[in-house]
Order: C-alpha cells, then sequence, then structure tokens
C-alpha cells in the first residue's frame, strides 16, 4: 500500500503556484504608473508641473523606491495624485502597495495636501449685525448732511445729484446722470480682436471644465505652468511664436490673433500646440 501524498494534499501547493503567477504578471505600481505616462504622451517634467511633485519623487516611485517619499502616507499621497495625472485609477495601486507594505497606515494627525490645487476656504454666511450697523451709520450721515445743507447762511438751494431742486428759479437745474460701469469683457474672439499684428496672441477659455496648461514663448521660456479652473482665461503673447500644452483639451476654447480655433479635441486629450503670426494652425 502506498504511503504517498494524496491528489489532495497537493492542490493547495498548485493554488498557491496559480497565485503567485499572477502575482508576476501583475506589474509594479511603478511600472504601471510610467506606462500610463508614456501612453498620456508626458515627460516626466509635465507630470511634476502639473502634480507639483518633485521630479527625482517621481522618477522614483516609477523605480517602485518610496523611500524617498518620507512614509507611507506620504507615498501613497504621492501614488493617488501621479494616477489621477495619467488618468488612472489609484484604488488598485493603493490596495496592491498596502498588500505589498503591510496595509493601510495608521491614522495620522494632520494629513499633508497632495492635490496641486489649493483646499477652497469653507463659505461663511453674511454678517447681519455689521450689515446693520453700517446701514443705521449711513441713514445717520445722510440726516446730518441734509440738515447741514439747509442750514447753508448762503440761502443756496443744493442739489443732490440727480434730484429736482423744490426752490423755484428762471434758470432749469441740470440733472447729472451716472454713467453705468462698463461690462467686464467676456472670453470670445471680441476680447483679443484688437490683438497687435506685430504678435501673436493666444487666448485660452476653460469653458466646460478646469485643465492644467503650460505656455512656453519662442526661445522655450516658460511663462505659465498651472491649473485654470471653469470660467477663467489666459492670454499669451510672444512677437512670434507660442507653444501651449493642454492637460485637458476637450475642456478649452482657443483664440488666437483675434479668431476662434476650431477645433475636436476629446475630454481627457493632452494636446500639444504651437501658434505663430500667421493663419491660426495647430503645431
Amino acid at each position: 500500500m502506498s504511503i504517498g501524498n494524496s491528489p489532495e494534499d497537493e492542490r493547495p501547493f498548485e493554488d498557491e503556484r496559480v497565485e503567485e503567477d499572477r502575482e508576476e504578471a501583475r506589474p509594479s505600481i511603478g511600472r504601471a504608473l510610467q506606462q500610463a505616462r508614456i501612453a498620456a504622451g508626458l515627460t516626466v517634467d509635465d507630470i511634476s508641473s502639473a502634480t507639483r511633485v518633485r521630479m527625482n519623487i517621481v522618477h522614483a516611485i516609477e523605480a517602485d523606491d518610496f523611500t524617498a517619499c518620507g512614509g507611507d502616507v506620504y507615498a501613497r499621497g504621492h501614488i493617488r495624485t501621479l494616477a489621477k495625472a495619467v488618468h488612472l485609477d489609484p484604488a488598485p495601486l493603493l490596495a496592491q502597495y498596502g498588500d505589498e507594505h503591510g496595509g493601510r497606515p495608521a491614522p495620522t494627525p494632520a494629513a499633508p495636501l497632495f492635490e496641486a490645487e489649493r483646499i477652497r476656504p469653507e463659505r461663511r454666511g453674511p454678517n447681519w449685525t455689521a450689515a446693520m450697523v453700517a446701514a443705521i451709520v449711513a441713514v445717520i450721515g445722510f440726516v446730518g448732511f441734509t440738515m447741514f445743507q439747509g442750514g447753508d447762511s448762503g440761502g443756496e438751494a443744493n442739489v443732490a445729484e440727480g434730484s429736482t431742486p423744490t426752490t423755484g428759479g428762471s434758470a432749469s437745474p441740470t440733472t447729472k446722470t451716472k454713467k453705468p460701469a462698463d461690462p467686464k469683457p467676456e472670453a470670445s474672439d471680441s476680447a483679443i480682436a484688437a490683438a497687435p499684428q506685430d504678435k501673436v496672441t493666444v487666448q485660452v477659455a476653460a469653458a466646460d471644465g478646469r485643465s492644467w496648461i503650460a505656455a512656453k514663448d519662442h526661445n522655450g521660456r516658460l511663462i505659465f505652468d498651472g491649473v485654470l479652473k471653469q470660467g477663467e482665461t489666459k492670454t499669451f503673447q510672444d512677437s512670434s511664436k507660442v507653444h501651449l500644452v493642454l492637460g485637458d483639451a476637450g475642456a478649452i476654447d482657443l483664440f488666437v490673433n483675434g479668431k476662434k480655433i476650431k477645433d475636436d479635441f476629446q475630454p481627457g486629450a493632452v494636446e500639444r500646440l504651437t501658434y505663430t503670426k500667421g493663419d491660426p494652425e495647430a503645431g
């Protein structure tokens, strides 16, 4: 009678080998981030500028070296930020990091700020007490001013701006009217229609959402690098050429030398464009 192991005894070892094969087939965290960045057409410099994560840390994370992050909490924050910048879901990467580095870390007293955009301050309600005090002071001041004007020794009737005098006279009074405030210019091609002919003028408007924008002049000097929130606009001018990198081109409207650029940019697409003093053309 054989006393060897039964087939049932060998199955756990086979399951372990299958699990090991799956682990080997799954790319590492750094490799997954690097492949997504390359697929998006972004350099390490682009990612560092968009996320405010230093270039040496980006290089280290893509090499699966997390010691430069300064701890598990910071490493998780950097992974989440870099994943969003290259359009990856950060949840699987964070779960993989937890499996490889001992699960979720203990909560910290103060969470660091990993997002490039600053947290907006909480809106407070109006201060009705201050508003009532200001209104009372304004009424008292107006009454005092009226009494002072009524007691003028010269006997002349001072006409308030925009009002009709109460005293009769042969000469008709002149009524002053306030000019309406000039409306704020809208982000359209008319706003840059008067652009100088000897320069190239590019206006970028975040019409359908926020987007990271980078702009350089003809010498390659960086003139803007930041996030453009929805509704905001930026205008760039150069003597001969303007280079643009749009992090989410589908959210952007472009106006070049007074003309709106008709494009078919897709949401989330990264576009690299160059414009000159001639007819608007994407470089």
